[in-house]
């Protein structure tokens, strides 16, 4: 199936790997992924390294693909590295200088290490930190942003500036879509958006109904959603921004979880998870421009069989 640089360095199928959404890239929706042939992500900042080291077990349990854990570093959490490294087929971080202990200790445990750039620089310090591929991520995307520029601008000059397995991420929701980036020189393609929509993302249905609906002129590239992480810019829908702005409370809800509940500031970058009670479209909500792909509410499998659909089975 489709083997490139990518595959054969991850071992496995299918040249696709799930984004890494804090809170939305579930145990659920990774097993799902990694089933399909692809690379399923973990995401889950700011939890405790022993709730991680749970759900990564629980992963295994559920999968006999290949998995990764996604890690951002103005959140980074040593003892939670330390658990994913060994258990994690793949660790990967974003939002950051490239660095060579972190990949030191995905590698003293066997996992490999990855990092999402947003420019051949930047690129050129992974790979100089040691990673094994990187993620050449394009203006287009959903979430936070670390680039300047359009995909097939930065995938490019990543292209030209590394010799490791490149992924492209950033506005691909649909197999033409993929299939160009594939053509492009990219190893494999990484989906967010595609995926918030999926049967078994953690996604509040409210969102994932927004996203149905929506297209790649209704989102924006913002930093108002800053509480926490202030200056990092991210793209989401205009609705979030003027829904959030126009709220008089200081909260936009609470996340439940059991029998105690966490409010959720307003302009927080906090993803509306099901776990979420209160004015989900006031909270990010995070769509790239391959939202035009959400049509509905799909499996996770079923989505990576259609954006892969051009290649042989």
């Amino acid at each position: 199936m489709a083997s490139t640089r990518f595959t054969d360095l991850v071992g496995c199928d299918r040249p696709l790997q799930l984004a890494g959404m804090g809170g939305v890239s579930s145990v659920d929706l990774a097993a799902a992924v990694s089933d399909a042939g692809g690379l399923g992500m973990l995401a889950m900042p700011e939890v405790p390294a022993p709730v991680l080291e749970a759900s990564l077990d629980e992963l295994a349990r559920r999968t006999s693909g290949r998995f990764g854990v996604n890690f951002l570093m103005p959140f980074l959490d040593p003892g939670c590295v330390k658990v994913a490294a060994g258990r994690a087929h793949v660790l990967e971080w974003f939002y950051g200088h490239p660095d060579p202990a972190q990949v030191a200790v995905a590698h003293g445990e066997g996992s490999l290490a990855g990092w999402q750039v947003g420019s051949a620089g930047e690129a050129t310090a992974a790979v100089e930190a040691g990673c094994d591929y990187v993620v050449a991520q394009g203006i287009e995307a959903g979430g936070h942003i670390r680039s300047h520029a359009s995909l097939w601008s930065v995938l490019g000059e990543v292209l030209d500036a590394v010799d490791v397995p490149v992924v492209a991420a950033g506005g691909l929701g649909t197999a033409r879509a993929v299939a160009a980036a594939l053509a492009a020189g990219a190893d494999a393609v990484r989906i967010g958006t595609r995926f918030v929509a999926a049967v078994e993302a953690n996604a509040h249905p409210d969102y994932a109904a927004a996203l149905v609906a929506a297209t790649a002129a209704d989102t924006e590239l913002t930093t108002a959603f800053s509480v926490e992480w202030p200056d990092a810019p991210h793209r989401v829908l205009r609705s979030s921004i003027e829904a959030a702005r126009a709220l008089d409370s200081d909260t936009v809800g609470e996340i439940v979880v059991g029998n105690e509940s966490f409010p959720v500031t307003r302009l927080s970058p906090m993803m509306a998870t099901r776990e979420f009670r209160g004015h989900t479209g006031a909270t990010a909500l995070y769509a790239g421009h391959s939202v035009d792909g959400v049509r509905r509410v799909q499996p996770a499998a079923e989505i990576v069989e259609e954006l892969l659909s051009f290649l042989p089975s």
